[in-house]
């Protein structure tokens, strides 16, 4: 049974690099503030990293050699188990013994169990990563095996490694001593003692990276379009120095340290960037060695100058850098760092990088020297071309792996059937989506659903239909697959806004009647979009669903995106209808009270009962988010049966302390369209011996257009018993005051939006209400009054009735009662 490495997710450096780091930091800052001598002060701070990075490369440039098959360990070696998970060969005759407990299949072989990594696991040690921060003594190496024993592949591959590391050792080593012997020699020997640093240097940083492990031929484009941005960069940066030297005469060896700098570090930036996806070790040692050369060129420049001791502090963040980041890189390469060869290529920025150097450098100069000689115009202006050429390939790269990608995709709608036009192909289905969808990071995933008529599934000739307008309204490399009975999925490159818009299109067009056989047959449609980028195939889909959830919660027909605030609205929703069943029978629902005033003297009249949910789970709910629920539940009847009883016997206990005060209680329409809602309404005030003219029943007027002519129907059937009725929420629109003659009702209840003075100096809409409501003996309640200015436009309007909270705030019966005793003489 194969043994898989745990994950081992990114961490900090280890301690020693964080040490070295900040040991150098203080260093270098005493040095820039003058209390340490400048070279004084880059040699210690120098010093810790590079005697670290020198202390890891020379351990693994000593590791001991893989043996040969059959071979047994030098003599004088110590037994490599614990460093670098090699078995030693047993003695003849003998068996080797498994490292730790091995599967039954594996029960007395001689060889360990090797990890799906290709590494020997051995008993009591974590198995060594490539990811894993530092090396040093005691500290396990992954050597790459793909058997129990070696192969000579094998052995000369580690053999290289341990080369490579001695040679980026003694590189390591030449610039820590470069820096090291500066405040030792005399200033006059101090340039000479940095040029042949940085000669040594360099050619080992050369030799050593060339013979990286993992090293292969580039194909002629990668190789073009590399030296493109080598020389983009590098002109950038030669254009950069050229610059920031001071004005007048060059010295050599400033003009020779910093040309050449310049080229270096542009082909080491180029290629760390390359390769670290492909190759993170080989990264890491490319730019290590970067900023190594960068720094010791520097030292050249301003040695050559004779800068002040204070400048050359400028030297030691990259000297100090480049040591930790070379042996971090050869650790990993060291531990066995296979190319990853179907990493994308890495997006190095070939425009902003070359040119906002040479933007900052002319920008620089233009005020300090304030003039460009014509040797600086025409470098700078050679700064363009290659910029424009790397541009051109990286559209050519780009044109092709798109070609590449739809060519894919053509092959796996054509191997499942979906890319005919034929009406019975198969779509794509949800596997194929999550296959591609890792390749279409940055667009989005929607999910449609279709709901049929009256909860019947539609038949297969308008899936048919629905998938062929699926296809006429997406893109060309959009794919579109079914995934459900009812539901299909489409993924699309497009960003948030347009994939809204597709979607909206979409919907658009799936909601148009279908015809079949002489009869027109209608969906509904929910879309739920969800964003690509980021996250697991099956998380994209997990999101896009709640999405088509919520907006089948919100009324269908409707697009709805995505967010953390739609997940937690969605699970507060399954909370409630979690919940609600048999709250009513656990005595949850409650009802609070808002007085109802006369504007003239401020006299109770009545009260609007306000039910509240007190459920011991999810606290108080509000109606507002109650009664959907309750709808989709088909809860609505009972819920509505029990705010009426309560409400009756509330007032039926009021009436015995000599109040006569009316009673408002809200329904919905669909309430109002039960058959039975006249005579149950009937025996609730006959069970409390209620008059019925003091039970009022509120109906909102948004909400009546759709069911007019059945509101019309049963708020005449109440009228009939006494009940009196009211409008809520009236609008004042057009609409609203055309259908108010046909409603039967006594009360018409309007916000505080209309007591405000209209555009342009007109008179309050609440005066026109007014005068309608006399004329059709309809008394107008103004509702939802906050001030004292909102009360007194309504009651110049003539209005006779206000509620809010100016007046009144809702309450418990007993806190009602009580405010009712400041009011002896209150009546109807």
């Amino acid at each position: 049974m194969p043994v898989t490495p745990p994950a081992c997710p990114r961490r900090l450096p280890p301690l020693p690099d964080l040490a070295a780091s900040l040991g150098g930091a203080l260093f270098l800052l005493a040095g820039a503030v003058g209390l340490v001598p400048g070279p004084a002060a880059v040699a210690l701070a120098v010093a810790g990293g590079s005697a670290l990075a020198c202390v890891r490369l020379a351990w693994l440039a000593g590791l001991p050699p893989t043996p040969s098959p059959g071979a047994a360990p030098a003599p004088h070696a110590p037994a490599p188990v614990a460093r670098d998970h090699a078995v030693p060969s047993p003695a003849p005759g003998t068996r080797r013994p498994a490292p730790f407990p091995t599967h039954r299949a594996n029960a007395g072989a001689e060889h360990p169990i090797p990890s799906p990594d290709r590494s020997v696991v051995t008993p009591d040690r974590d198995i060594a990563s490539p990811d894993r921060s530092g090396a040093g003594p005691g500290r396990p190496v992954t050597v790459d095996r793909g058997r129990s024993e070696p192969t000579g592949r094998q052995a000369r591959r580690v053999a290289l490694s341990r080369r490579v590391a001695a040679i980026l050792d003694a590189a390591v080593l030449v610039a820590g001593l470069t820096v090291a012997v500066l405040p030792l020699s005399d200033p006059a020997h101090r340039l000479p003692v940095a040029l042949v640093g940085l000669g040594l240097a360099a050619p080992l940083h050369a030799v050593a990276l060339l013979r990286l492990p993992g090293r292969s031929r580039l194909p002629g484009r990668e190789r073009l379009r590399r030296t493109v941005d080598v020389v983009a960069l590098g002109v950038s940066l030669v254009f950069a120095g050229w610059m920031l030297l001071p004005v007048g005469p060059v010295p050599v060896a400033a003009r020779v340290a910093s040309v050449g700098g310049a080229v270096a570090l542009a082909v080491l930036a180029v290629a760390a960037m390359a390769e670290r996806r492909r190759r993170p070790g080989a990264a890491r040692c490319h730019a290590g060695a970067g900023l190594t050369l960068a720094g010791l060129s520097l030292l050249v420049v301003l040695l050559a100058y004779d800068a002040p001791d204070r400048a050359v502090s400028a030297v030691g963040p990259p000297l100090l850098a480049g040591a930790l980041l070379t042996a971090a890189g050869a650790r990993r390469t060291s531990a066995g760092e296979r190319p990853h060869r179907g990493a994308a290529p890495a997006a190095w920025p070939r425009l902003t990088a070359p040119a906002g150097v040479a933007a900052l450098a002319a920008g620089v100069h233009l005020g300090t020297a304030g003039e460009f000689t014509p040797a600086a115009m025409a470098l700078g202006l050679a700064v363009i071309p290659p910029i424009m050429v790397g541009e051109l390939l990286a559209a050519a790269d780009h044109r092709r792996r798109v070609e590449r990608l739809a060519a894919s995709e053509a092959s796996l709608r054509r191997l499942v059937g979906g890319e005919t036009d034929s009406a019975d192909s198969a779509p794509l289905t949800r596997a194929d989506l999550v296959r591609a969808l890792p390749r279409r990071s940055g667009g989005a995933l929607l999910v449609v659903d279709l709901h049929g008529e009256d909860g019947t599934a539609p038949d297969a000739a308008v899936l048919a239909e629905v998938r062929r307008r699926l296809r006429a309204g997406c893109g060309p490399h959009d794919l579109v697959a079914r995934v459900g009975d009812t539901e299909y999925a489409v993924l699309t490159d497009l960003g948030p806004v347009l994939a809204y818009a597709l979607g909206t299109r979409l919907l658009a067009a799936l909601v148009e009647p279908y015809r079949r056989a002489g009869a027109v047959v209608r969906l509904a449609v929910s879309v739920g979009l969800a964003e690509t980028t980021g996250g697991e195939p099956e998380d994209v889909f997990r999101q896009a669903g709640l999405a088509r959830r919520r907006a089948v919660q919100l009324g269908r027909d409707r697009v709805e995106w995505y967010d953390a605030y739609l997940e937690e609205q969605l699970v507060r929703r399954l909370d409630l209808e979690r919940e609600l069943p048999g709250a009513v029978a656990r005595g949850e629902l409650d009802l609070v009270y808002q007085p109802v005033v006369a504007l003239a003297d401020r006299m109770p009249v009545g009260t609007e009962a306000l039910l509240r949910w007190r459920s011991p789970t999810l606290g108080t709910v509000l109606p507002t988010e109650l009664l959907p629920v309750a709808a989709d539940l088909d809860l609505l009847g009972e819920v509505g049966r029990w705010v009426v009883d309560r409400a009756c016997r509330q007032l039926a206990a009021w009436s015995e302390g000599g109040r006569e005060l009316w009673m408002a209680v809200n329904v919905t329409p669909r309430e109002l369209a039960a058959p039975d809602f006249v005579a149950r309404t009937a025996t609730a005030l006959a069970a409390y011996d209620v008059p019925p003219e003091r039970l009022v029943v509120e109906v909102a007027e948004p909400a009546v257009g759709a069911e007019l002519s059945t509101v019309v129907a049963r708020l005449a059937g109440l009228r009939s018993l006494g009940v009196r009725t009211a409008l809520d929420d009236f609008r004042a629109e057009h609409a609203s005051l055309a259908q108010l003659r046909r409603l039967p009702i006594d009360l018409l209840k309007v916000g505080p939006h209309l007591v405000a003075p209209g555009a342009d100096g007109q008179r309050p809409l609440i005066d026109v209400v007014a005068n309608l409501g006399d004329r059709l003996g309809v008394e107008v309640v103004v509702e939802g009054l906050e001030s004292d200015g909102q009360v007194a436009g309504a009651r110049r309007a003539g209005c006779r009735y206000g509620q809010g909270f100016a007046l009144a705030r809702p309450a418990t019966a007993e806190r009602v009662e009580a405010w009712f005793e400041e009011y002896p003489s209150a009546s109807r």
